[in-house]
């Protein structure tokens, strides 16, 4: 799904105008590829590591929906999961989805537990790196020993997200993933 806004000119034509990070973000964090930008979180730093494997990049990916979703009423759905949807919301049922998508993390709350989930939101929602995360959660350890814990807890983590979704999928008895066509 490409980025784009459209402007209009004063003689009516539209042409696409890509976005960009504004220059603060730039700053503030790390990216890779060309176009799209994309931030280069510690998620994808474990993967291309080997710490993980693809299926806890994708739950930790689900749960960063749901997340996103639960706190801040954004969703982000792939442009094929759109045209599938053929439920219109209101805004009382917008609000249950949303509901629902909060007990969904209340859930993984329950399975992981707090030093879990803060793992998850450093990591995920302030997208923060090792080094970062290191010095907030070990602050009387060296830089490089605390980004090694770090990154070892961290990858714990996603492994045992990937283990509760496995769970849920099998508890629901499908094989669809935990959350899935829930728009």
């Amino acid at each position: 799904m490409s980025r784009n806004t459209v402007s209009s000119s004063p003689r009516g034509a539209v042409a696409p105008v890509p976005l960009a990070p504004t220059p603060e973000r730039l700053a503030r964090s790390v990216f890779t590829g060309s176009a799209p930008l994309r931030v280069l979180t510690t998620v994808q730093a474990l993967l291309n590591a080997g710490d993980i494997g693809q299926d806890a990049a994708n739950a930790a990916e689900r749960w960063y929906r749901d997340w996103m979703f639960a706190r801040e009423g954004v969703s982000d759905n792939a442009l094929a999961a759109q045209a599938e949807s053929i439920t219109r919301h209101d805004a009382v049922s917008w609000q249950l989805v949303r509901g629902r998508a909060s007990a969904r993390l209340s859930d993984v709350r329950a399975a992981l537990g707090g030093c879990g989930e803060v793992r998850l939101c450093l990591m995920m929602v302030r997208e923060m790196s090792f080094a970062q995360m290191g010095k907030i959660l070990f602050p009387h350890l060296s830089e490089a020993r605390s980004r090694l814990k770090v990154s070892a807890q961290c990858a714990m983590v996603l492994e045992q997200l990937e283990a509760f979704y496995a769970m849920a999928r099998k508890r629901n008895g499908s094989e669809k993933t935990y959350g899935e066509k829930e728009f």
